[in-house]
This record gives C-alpha cells, sequence and structure tokens, in this order.
C-alpha cells in the first residue's frame, strides 16, 4: 500500500473514531450573509416561498446522512451542508429524502431546489445541471476484516469478485470499464452486486455474499473506526469533486457558491467536516463547473 494512501486512512479512521453522533444531532450555528443573499436570481422562484428545498440520501450512510436517535431527524454531513446553505441564504430549510436514481428527474422537473445526494461533478452531468463544490470526492475499496484481499489497485485485483456498487453512480462506471480490461485480458470479470440500503451491504460483506464495497471513501472509513468489522484496502483511480447539483441556467448555483465561500471564510464549514471525520476532503474555495469525471 502507497504511503499516501496508507498516511490517509489513518487519519480518516482517527477523525471518524472521535465522532460524537449524540452531539452531532444538535444543529451548529449559522450567520445569514448578504453577500450570499444578494447573489439569489431576482427571477428565481422557490419550490417554496422562502424555504430551501434540498433533497438528500434516503439510505443510512453515515457519515454522509443517517437517522438521529429519534429515528426521523435527518443528520450527517449533507445535511449539515444544507443547512449551512439555507442559514446563509436567509432562507428556511425542507429536506426531502430521496433515492439515488430519483434526484436527476426531481431536480430537472423542478421539485428541489438543491440535490445534496454526495454528487460528484462529471462532464456528462455538467450538460443539464449546475455545480458547486463543497467536497473532494474519493471513493474506496473495503473488505471483511478477516478477508484475504491485502490491497486493491487495478483491475486484476477485482477479477472474479462480487463488488457492491450503486446503480448510476461513478464507482459502477469504473468497475464496468476494469471488467471491460479483465475480459480483454482474458481474466474473469467481477461480478456487479447491486444493493439500495446499507444494512444489506453489511450483511452481505460479513456473510460473504459479496467480495468488496466499492463507495464512498468517508463511508468505507468510517464504518472500519467505527465497527472494527471491515478494512479499506485501496482508493479508486479518479478523483472529482462532490458539490450542490442544480438545474442547469436558473443561477442559483452563484448564490450557492457565495453561501459556501462564505461559510470556509468565516470557519462555518469546518465545523460541519470536523465534526463529521472529513476533514481530509475540504476544499478551500467553492468552484463552479470545474472540470468533471470523463469516462
Amino acid at each position: 500500500m502507497k504511503k499516501g494512501l496508507l498516511a490517509l486512512l489513518l487519519a480518516a479512521s482517527a477523525s471518524h473514531a472521535s465522532i460524537d453522533l449524540q452531539a452531532n444531532e444538535q444543529p451548529l450555528p449559522v450567520t445569514v450573509d448578504p453577500q450570499a443573499v444578494a447573489k439569489i436570481p431576482a427571477n428565481y422562484k422557490f419550490i417554496e416561498p422562502g424555504t430551501l428545498t434540498v433533497a438528500i440520501s434516503a439510505l443510512n450512510s453515515p457519515p454522509l446522512a443517517l437517522l438521529a436517535s429519534d429515528n426521523r431527524t435527518r443528520i450527517g454531513s449533507d445535511p449539515d451542508i444544507a443547512r449551512l446553505l439555507a442559514g446563509n441564504l436567509g432562507l428556511k430549510l425542507k429536506l426531502v429524502p430521496v433515492a439515488w436514481e430519483d434526484w436527476p428527474l426531481g431536480i430537472a422537473s423542478g421539485r428541489y431546489d438543491v440535490a445534496l445526494v454526495n454528487i460528484a461533478v462529471t462532464e456528462q452531468r455538467k450538460q443539464k445541471f449546475d455545480f458547486a463544490t463543497y467536497r473532494v470526492d474519493s471513493l474506496a475499496f473495503s473488505v471483511k476484516a478477516t478477508s484475504e484481499v491485502e490491497s486493491i489497485k487495478s483491475a486484476q485485483d477485482l477479477a472474479g469478485k462480487k463488488v457492491i456498487v450503486g446503480s448510476g453512480t461513478n464507482q459502477e462506471r469504473i468497475l464496468l470499464g476494469w471488467n471491460d480490461e479483465n475480459r480483454q485480458a482474458g481474466r474473469e470479470p467481477a461480478l456487479p452486486v447491486y444493493l439500495t440500503d446499507d444494512a444489506s451491504g453489511n450483511l452481505y460483506i460479513q456473510s460473504g455474499r459479496a467480495d468488496v464495497f466499492f463507495g464512498p471513501q468517508s463511508v468505507s472509513a468510517y464504518k472500519a473506526a467505527l465497527t472494527g468489522k471491515t478494512r479499506v484496502v485501496g482508493l479508486g483511480p479518479k478523483q472529482a469533486f462532490v458539490a450542490t447539483t442544480t438545474k442547469k441556467g436558473n443561477g442559483l448555483v452563484y448564490a450557492l457558491q457565495a453561501a459556501l465561500d462564505g461559510a470556509i471564510g468565516r470557519g462555518e464549514y469546518q465545523q460541519v467536516l470536523a465534526r463529521w471525520g472529513e476533514q481530509g476532503e475540504a476544499v478551500a474555495r467553492s468552484e463552479v463547473n470545474p472540470p468533471g469525471i470523463t469516462y
């Protein structure tokens, strides 16, 4: 394992181990930012007047999104970023839990103002949506703690293995591309295992029904640090940015960018990432529609 990867994973494990879920149920203080408010387009109509309607993941995928102890309130780094954005823009917040497959149509059809579902910027998505970055996007491979797999760096390392991925995600695209490499080299391709909830993924890994989980690095590091039942054995070959996602051309993206930059300048943004152990994925400033992943 490369020294850089090892250092990243050790740092992630240490930060995730210090997470206090009970304390993290309390909302962080937020400041109304006049400069960000001024960038809300005059002709933009919010789904609900005076409210920022934000799509977040319906899945229990800590530290990105999970249910609080009341089994109703949504907490996690994405809900916290949503609260930060709404507060900075002087708006109320409405969180709408959605399945990953549903956010593109929901944004395009005007059901949500913004989607925060750990969405990475890709060149293909930029054709239909606008993005304001708020985290570095890293993907990771994790396995059962007792697995014989020590490292995953290339297509060959996944040959013949059962790999959990989300449908329509960047990790699925990477896996399918690696499968093409394996076929061309005469190796058995990996078998994609499509699951829609975290509990099933944990069960599949622990029971041996799947060999590898391929998903967000923050989720993988969180599980490994807090349960000790899994290990992170490699990072994905591509890195991009996670970003707020809005309908193309409606102008709201620039208000979101200003809200994020203001929060970075005041240290509010850093507080959100720190309490979810995501300091290593911080951005120095938000960018609108940066270069995205290509395949």
